[in-house]
């Protein structure tokens, strides 16, 4: 049984996620947070699997309770739940450590495949919101640029492009044929890549190469090909 925990400042939000949950056999809703301080206090009580998250709360906003959880409860999946369509904020939230971001208006079998796919220690996003993740940034670029070895080759480059249009991980590298053995793959070599060179770029990089690094994980970075 998966438990999950919501945390959302408004009742009828709450209470709207939880009768959708319970119609799924292996969900457990086991608690409730209006906002950031109150769920930092109620995990160690919870102990929940997955926890649906909120952005904008009183007290404390979803993306600083997601820096909190993933330093004290790594092992705790968190999904953002949010009525906020902005692409600043699906990266920083992602950068935060979040496994998803849902809109509020998702379908309930996006709802339940995200929690799944969070459990799992996968990401999964609607391909429209990873190709926006993807796109390339108006914004200026930073005088301090990412490192040399961050930059993706063309061969990487199609790697995402082709996650970018909602191709699954194992039709990327059968078309690319890349090995299949996801911790030996030129994929997984791929993907810590990018990643690191978000972690040294942030979201304010003005060039795909860069923007990418921070949806390293989108794509299922610990996702066996197989």
């Amino acid at each position: 049984m998966i438990r999950v925990m919501i945390t959302d400042d408004h009742l009828i939000v709450r209470e709207g996620l939880r009768l959708i949950l319970e119609t799924a056999d292996d969900l457990e809703v086991v608690g409730e947070a209006v906002d950031g301080v109150e769920c930092l206090r109620l995990v160690p009580e919870l102990n929940p699997d997955v926890i649906l998250m909120d952005l904008q709360m009183p007290r404390m906003d979803g993306i600083t309770a997601i820096g909190h959880l993933r330093s004290e409860h790594p092992q705790i999946a968190i999904v953002i739940l949010t009525t906020y369509n902005e692409d600043d904020l699906m990266i920083r939230g992602l950068q935060a450590g979040a496994r998803g971001y849902l809109l509020k208006d998702s379908s309930r079998e996006n709802l339940l495949d995200a929690i799944h796919a969070a459990v799992k220690g996968e990401t999964l996003l609607k391909p429209e919101i990873l190709a926006r993740v993807l796109a390339p940034q108006t914004a200026p670029k930073p005088a301090a640029s990412a490192p040399a070895d961050s930059m993706l080759t063309e061969r990487e480059r199609e790697v995402l492009q082709s996650a970018a249009r909602g191709e699954r991980n194992k039709e990327i590298a059968y078309k690319l044929g890349i090995h299949r053995t996801y911790g030996q793959s030129p994929f997984g070599k791929y993907l810590s890549k990018v990643w690191g060179g978000f972690k040294s770029c942030g979201s304010g990089c003005g060039g795909a190469e860069e923007v990418v690094g921070g949806v390293g994980n989108l794509m299922g970075k610990n996702r066996a090909l197989a």
